[in-house]
C-alpha cells in the first residue's frame, strides 16, 4: 500500500508541477464591460427641443493568450452589442455581433537570450502576423480605439527588431473583401456596405457588389455610410508602416523617449454613379471599380520625458500625397506639446496643439489642406465628447485645442478633470442664405468641459463615472452640420460604466 501512496503522491506532484509550468505558459483573461450612457448632444450639438437618448451598452471579451520560447499566441473573441437590441428569442435575421477581435502569433527570429539560436547579429526579431491591435506612442495616431465597445483592430504583418536600445517595426496590409470563386482583380470597396438602401422615392433598393452609398446627390434621403478613417471601419485598401524608437536615461523618473513614424495608406479609385431607375427613385453613391489608388504620406516624430515631477511631450507630423477622395495634399500638419506637474497624488498642466485645415481664402480647386489624424483615439485628445475627428466628422477648418489637464490619483480613486478651448484653425467662409458675400466665421467652436472618475472595487474589478458639456457656438453648428440656430448651444453626456477583467489563473493575495 506505501509504495502505491508513494507512486500516487509522486504522480500528483508531478502534475502540479506541470500545471504550475503550464498557467505560466497559458493566460485567459475575461472582460464584461457595461456602459450606462445619457447622451443630449454626444458628437454633435443637440438639436432643439429633442429629448435625450439613454441606453446601455456592453462588451464581453475572452482573451486567450500562449507564451513559448520561440513563439507567443493571441486570440480574443468578443460580443458587443446594446441591450434590448435584440428579442428575447433571437432571429436568423438579427445578423452576426460575435466577432474574432485578435488571432495573432508572434514567431521570434531572433534572440540573443536563446543560445539554441545560433545567428544573433542583433539582440531580437520577431513577426508579429495576423488579427492584432496596434498600439504606438500615445495612441494619438495608431492606436486601439479601446473606448469604443468594438474597438479597432488591423489585419496585419509587423516585423519587429530591436537592438541595443533601438526598436524597429516595418508592418504591411492589404484588405480585400472577398475570397469568393470567380472574382477577378483588387478592387476593394472600403466599408460594411448596407445589403439595401432607400432611393429618392422612399423604395428600398438592392445595394450591388463594388457600390457604396453615400449622403445622396442634392440631399437625397439615403443611407448615410460616408468613407472615413478614423470612428468607423477600416478604409484603407493596404499601409505601409515604418516605426522608430529610443529611450535615453536608465533613470525612470529621468527619461526621454524619441519616436518617428512614417505611415503611408492607399485608398481605392472610385467613381460617383447611382442605382435605381425613374420609377424606384435613385441611390446616389460610389462605385469602387476604378484601377489605381489614390496614395496618402503622414511622417513625423514625438519627444516624451520626465524630469523628476514633471513630464512633458512635444510633436510635430505632416502629411501629403492625395487624401481617400484624390484630393491633393497640401501643407496638412499636425503639432503640439504639453506638460504635467506633479504635486503628490495631484498633477496639472497645460496643453496646446493645432491640426491644419483648408483656408477657404487660399483654397485651390482639388486640393485640401486638412490633417486626418489616422487611426488614433480622437475620444482621448479633443474631448470626451466626440466632436472632432471621430465617427461623426470634423470641420475642414481645422482644429486649435488649448486644454488645461488636472487629475488625482490615489490608492483606489482617481479622477481627472479637463478644460478644452476649441477654435477653427483656418479661415471658413459663412455661406448661409442671409450671409453677406465673403463673410468669416468666428473661429471660436466653443469650451468642453469633462470629468471621470474611477474606483478599483477589487482586483478585477473597476467603476468608472463621468460627466462632460460643451458650451457650442454657431460656428460649431455651421462648421459641423452646415446649419445655424437649428440646434441647442450646450450638447451634454454622462456615463456610468463598470468593466470586470477576471485573470482566470490568477492567484489569491497570500497563496
Amino acid at each position: 500500500m506505501k509504495p502505491f501512496l508513494t507512486r500516487f503522491s509522486l504522480l500528483v506532484a508531478l502534475l502540479l508541477g506541470f500545471f504550475g509550468q503550464l498557467h505560466a505558459q497559458i493566460s485567459l483573461v475575461g472582460q464584461l464591460r457595461t456602459r450606462t450612457e445619457l447622451r443630449h448632444g454626444v458628437g454633435n450639438l443637440p438639436l432643439k427641443d429633442k429629448p435625450m437618448a439613454a441606453f446601455t451598452s456592453q462588451r464581453a471579451r475572452l482573451t486567450f493568450g500562449y507564451k513559448w520560447d520561440r513563439i507567443t499566441f493571441n486570440l480574443a473573441v468578443q460580443d458587443v452589442r446594446v441591450w434590448g437590441q435584440d428579442a428575447s428569442t433571437i432571429s436568423s435575421t438579427d445578423g452576426n455581433r460575435l466577432m474574432v477581435h485578435e488571432a495573432w502569433a508572434d514567431i521570434a527570429l531572433i534572440n540573443r537570450a536563446d543560445t539554441t539560436i545560433k545567428f544573433r547579429p542583433i539582440d531580437f526579431l520577431s513577426l508579429k502576423i495576423g488579427r492584432q491591435e496596434m498600439v504606438y506612442d500615445d495612441s494619438r495616431l495608431i492606436g486601439n480605439l479601446d473606448w469604443l465597445q468594438q474597438a479597432r483592430r488591423f489585419d496585419a504583418a509587423l516585423l519587429k527588431a530591436q537592438h541595443k536600445g533601438w526598436a524597429v517595426d516595418v508592418g504591411v496590409g492589404f484588405n480585400q473583401n472577398t475570397d469568393a470563386f470567380g472574382v477577378t482583380g483588387t478592387y476593394y470597396t472600403p466599408a460594411n456596405v448596407p445589403a439595401s438602401a432607400l432611393s429618392t422615392r422612399n423604395v428600398s433598393l438592392t445595394i450591388p457588389a463594388g457600390f457604396l452609398p453615400t449622403n445622396g446627390k442634392g440631399g437625397a434621403p439615403v443611407v448615410a455610410n460616408a468613407v472615413s478613417t478614423n470612428g468607423q471601419n477600416q478604409q484603407f485598401k493596404s499601409f505601409q508602416m515604418l516605426y522608430v524608437t529610443r529611450t535615453f536615461g536608465r533613470l525612470a523618473s529621468r527619461q526621454t523617449k524619441l519616436s518617428a513614424l512614417f505611415f503611408k495608406d492607399d485608398f481605392q479609385k472610385y467613381r460617383t454613379d447611382s442605382i435605381g431607375t425613374i420609377t424606384t427613385g435613385y441611390v446616389y453613391g460610389r462605385r469602387y471599380d476604378v484601377s489605381g489608388v489614390n496614395s496618402r504620406i503622414t511622417y513625423g516624430a514625438m519627444l516624451t520625458g520626465k524630469a523628476g515631477k514633471v513630464a512633458w511631450q512635444a510633436f510635430a507630423y505632416g502629411q501629403g500625397g492625395n487624401d481617400r477622395d484624390g484630393l491633393q495634399i497640401k501643407k496638412a500638419y499636425h503639432f503640439g506639446a504639453n506638460l504635467m506637474l506633479q504635486k503628490g497624488p495631484l498633477s496639472f498642466g497645460p496643453g496646446y496643439e493645432v491640426l491644419s485645415g483648408t483656408n477657404a481664402a487660399t483654397a485651390q480647386t482639388g486640393q485640401t489642406s486638412r490633417f486626418d489624424p489616422l487611426y488614433g483615439t480622437p475620444h482621448k485628445f479633443w474631448g470626451l465628447m466626440d466632436y472632432f475627428y471621430a465617427g461623426t466628422g470634423s470641420p475642414t477648418g481645422g482644429l486649435k485645442d488649448a486644454f488645461l489637464k488636472v487629475k488625482y490619483a490615489g490608492k483606489r480613486l482617481s479622477a481627472s478633470f479637463d478644460t478644452h478651448y476649441l477654435a477653427l484653425a483656418a479661415t471658413t467662409y459663412n455661406k448661409m442664405p442671409d450671409a453677406p458675400a465673403g463673410s468669416v466665421l468666428s473661429p471660436k467652436l466653443g469650451m468642453e468641459y469633462d470629468l471621470t472618475a474611477t474606483y478599483s472595487l477589487n482586483q478585477f474589478t473597476t467603476l468608472e463615472a463621468g460627466y462632460a458639456i460643451m458650451n457650442g457656438t454657431n460656428t460649431l453648428e455651421y462648421a459641423k452640420q452646415g446649419t445655424m440656430n437649428q440646434n441647442d448651444k450646450v450638447g451634454t453626456w454622462g456615463y456610468l460604466m463598470i468593466n470586470i477583467r477576471p485573470d482566470f489563473f490568477a492567484k489569491k493575495a497570500g497563496k
